[in-house]
């Protein structure tokens, strides 16, 4: 699973690199590029708060690319950095709140939509997305590389933009529930995954 998401991703970076060429071309920076993707994720997360589902999920399908395109320009331009990369995965762990945290305000709002257990589901998924993202830097910490695991955030925006901007509510937003139900439990499985990698690693080293 982890291949493919892998090859799906390289293949549409292959897409952006003209877009990543203008870009670095007219002097755009890359955190300028970061900024601006965050704010579109966090907006998505509004538009889903509000109920407008399908719209949330094109705002942060268009939002995911920009995220991807900081590195591209970042790369391309030579001003890749250590502070970079710093800011770039902290504003990622906010559009992960404003995302979830979107739909947690959707599904517990007073509307005929309202569902306490999908607010506990996305809770629990907000969660596991920010000790998927803790579980692999803390193990960088430790110099281990814990790139493991079902669910990484690639994976996490994709089914959380797509599905939604096809479907949107559709079905009684049976796809919806369904996305964000299997994030939350593939989220959990990967932090789960990464602390057995990491034991493993460290049980190796140690002896």
């Amino acid at each position: 699973m982890q291949a493919f998401w892998e090859r799906v991703k390289q293949g549409y970076l292959g897409l952006l690199d003209p877009i990543g060429n203008a870009l670095v071309s007219w002097g755009v920076r890359p955190n300028t590029i970061t900024t601006i993707g965050t704010i579109g994720t966090v907006a998505s997360g509004a538009t889903f708060a509000a109920g407008h589902i399908s719209i949330g999920g094109l705002i942060l399908g268009l939002a995911a690319t920009l995220d991807l395109l900081d590195g591209i320009v970042a790369r391309r331009s030579g001003q890749a950095s250590v502070f970079g990369a710093f800011y770039d995965s902290t504003l990622d762990r906010v559009a992960d709140g404003a995302v979830l945290g979107g739909l947690l305000i959707f599904w517990a709002s007073d509307t005929p939509r309202h569902s306490l257990l999908m607010v506990v589901v996305c809770l629990f998924g907000l969660v596991g997305a920010y000790l998927t993202s803790y579980t692999r830097a803390r193990a960088e910490g430790l110099g281990l590389d814990a790139k493991v695991g079902l669910m990484q955030r690639t994976e996490r925006v994709v089914l959380l933009s797509v599905p939604q901007a096809v479907f949107g509510l559709a079905l009684e937003g049976v796809v919806l529930k369904s996305v964000v139900v299997l994030l939350t439990i593939t989220s959990w499985i990967t932090v789960v995954q990464r602390m057995i990698y990491v034991h493993r690693a460290t049980q190796t080293v140690s002896k």
